[in-house]
């Protein structure tokens, strides 16, 4: 195990802030991992577990040792005429996985084109997109046990996947590493194009009925066409969270905004936070070297050279602002180092 120290860390966070880790090693095995944990008790020191570096803001140096997840490997391990069960490393690229899928007519995973981060992230943040959760095609995954030293197979039940979350981002928080996952996925493709401005790039394209490729080429058209590059401009997708808020909530807010969007749910509607963050004046923003993106007011920036402190404060005041309006408390979605 090749430990390297004071490394920046500039080129794994898609935010761009050039901070140091003390130590720094890369896992492509589970000894690896082991092995770093020791290293980590050894020196009493905290671990910070890195994928793609995607949905992670850093505020100061790591004084402490960085684990980057190269865990990789995509093997099929049962098949029938209907589905197939795939075993995938943690340390494997999202969006490449996704690719392979699609190019084995394996279907399911589609919506969730062009996501970045690694394969290990996609349950502990039960990502999703255009309708689609990772909770959809999950199957079971394979973590080792921070403090024991031991692996252990969490169920589809176990992990308690909820909107963004996790048992891994609750009630197991910083207790598990994922260093695989399986996925159960179809043979015989459900397309989901109701959601979001899908059915209508499709219909731009000429497509009546799509394939799931088709589906993947667009949802990558419409995630470029909103969201920013990370390698041009440093940010993490999506910051917030969309709310949740009770129906009496909503229907006072309908009558002083009609405009207001909603999805409901049973006594429940999930309301875009990226409209409340617009209607508060904050899209466009900027601030020196940070700001809020143009286009997407979901996404907070770093144009070069910003200071993560910055951007957490930046989110507060966003968040006290959709507050006073509308009585509506944003969660971030990116977790703070």
């Amino acid at each position: 195990m090749n430990i390297q120290e004071n490394i920046s860390l500039l080129p794994y966070n898609t935010f761009g802030m050039d901070k140091k880790a003390r130590f720094f090693v890369r896992a492509q095995s589970e000894k690896d991992v082991i092995d770093a944990l020791l290293f980590a008790r050894e020196k009493g020191i905290p671990l910070l577990v890195l994928g793609g570096g995607s949905n992670i803001l850093l505020t100061k140096d790591w004084e402490g040792l960085v684990l980057k997840m190269e865990i990789k490997g995509i093997q099929v391990e049962d098949c029938s005429e209907d589905e197939v069960l795939v075993k995938v490393g943690a340390g494997e690229n999202w969006h490449e996985f996704v690719l392979f899928c699609i190019e084995n007519g394996y279907a399911g995973v589609e919506n969730l084109s062009l996501i970045p981060g690694t394969v290990g992230a996609s349950p502990m943040q039960n990502i999703g997109a255009y309708g689609v959760e990772i909770k959809e095609v999950f199957d079971s995954l394979w973590a080792i046990e921070r403090s024991e030293l031991a692996n252990r197979r969490f169920s589809w039940e176990e992990c308690a996947f909820g909107y963004r979350e996790s048992v891994f981002k609750s009630a197991l928080k910083d207790q598990y590493i994922i260093t695989q996952v399986w996925f159960r996925l179809s043979k015989k493709p459900q397309i989901k194009t109701s959601y979001g401005a899908i059915q209508d790039t499709l219909k731009e394209l000429g497509i009546r009925q799509p394939s799931i490729r088709d589906v993947s080429e667009a949802v990558i058209q419409i995630r470029r066409s909103k969201l920013p590059d990370p390698a041009e401009i440093g940010n993490a997708g999506s910051f917030f969270k969309n709310p949740t808020i009770p129906l009496e909530h909503f229907e006072r807010l309908k009558s002083e905004y009609p405009n207001i969007p909603g999805y409901p749910g049973q006594d429940t509607v999930k309301v875009p936070a990226a409209w409340l963050i617009e209607q508060t004046g904050w899209k466009g923003k900027r601030f020196g070297s940070i700001g809020v993106h143009a286009k997407q007011p979901l996404v907070l920036v770093n144009y070069g050279g910003g200071e993560g402190k910055d951007i957490v404060k930046l989110s507060q005041d966003i968040q006290s602002s959709v507050y006073k309006k509308f009585g509506i408390t944003l969660q971030p979605e990116v977790n703070f180092v």
